[in-house]
């Protein structure tokens, strides 16, 4: 089967009005990366917009960083689960470096091929 890429636009909507707050299932490769980027992106026009004041800046980055925080784990636990894994490996991050390098290898792996525990393949065309 042929897993389909998902665009910039689906994969925020996807993330943002689909699964919000939805930790079970599946995700995709393309789906976890381009909500990455969204929230870079984001990150970077909140600190441009709001440079003025430090204090403007801070409270705005807050509040977005709270509005992405359920929608943003709920997402890497479905890449978790694409990957064969429990979301409950999340927690690696709290492992200085090494944490976050496990978790950057396996957000890089592709999607298992076949339905796993967790769903079937997400996007498949």
């Amino acid at each position: 089967m042929n897993q389909r890429q998902v665009t910039f636009v689906e994969a925020v909507k996807m993330a943002l009005q689909q699964n919000y707050c939805n930790f079970e299932g599946r995700s995709s490769r393309s789906e976890y990366w381009w909500f990455v980027l969204f929230n870079f992106i984001l990150s970077a026009v909140i600190s441009l917009v709001f440079s003025f004041s430090q204090t403007v800046e801070l409270i705005m980055s807050g509040v977005v960083s709270l509005a992405l925080l359920l929608p943003g784990l709920g997402l890497a636990v479905r890449r978790l689960h694409d990957t064969g894994r429990s979301g409950w490996w999340l927690f690696l991050a709290l492992i200085p470096i090494v944490g976050a390098i496990i978790l950057l290898i396996w957000m890089i792996q592709p999607s298992q091929e076949h339905p796993n525990q967790y769903g079937p393949e997400p996007n498949v065309m």
